[in-house]
């Protein structure tokens, strides 16, 4: 592979209509032994990408042990906390300053669900 080439991490999900969508993730965040994926929408046609809302979905990991499933974040709290720091590192890697942490989605070691 040459060292300019990029694979993005893409997921495709069912949500609980069983409606699929496709994700490409762009962090990790372990935190109180929760793992959560920060992801953004992949759209069919680029141009749908730059017009569309940034949306960023925030997801939890469950049973990381076992079989893994990614589930909305139910507490409300939680979800803004959680949201908030990804959000923050969005902002500092968009910003340039992002010291030496990794923004590439590599933070958690587990399969792909």
């Amino acid at each position: 592979m040459k060292d300019n080439e990029f694979n993005p991490d893409i997921y495709t999900l069912s949500d609980e209509n069983g409606e699929e969508k496709t994700f490409e993730l762009w962090d990790t965040l372990e935190d109180g032994g929760n793992v959560y994926y920060a992801m953004v929408p992949v759209y069919d046609d680029p141009k749908d990408s730059i017009s569309g809302d940034a949306e960023l979905v925030v997801l939890k990991l469950e049973d990381p042990n076992d079989e893994e499933t990614l589930i909305t974040i139910e507490d409300d709290e939680e979800y803004e906390r959680i949201g908030n720091i990804f959000l923050e590192r969005l902002e500092k890697f968009f910003d340039g300053e992002d010291d030496d942490e990794d923004f590439d989605g590599d933070d958690y070691d587990g399969e792909e669900s």
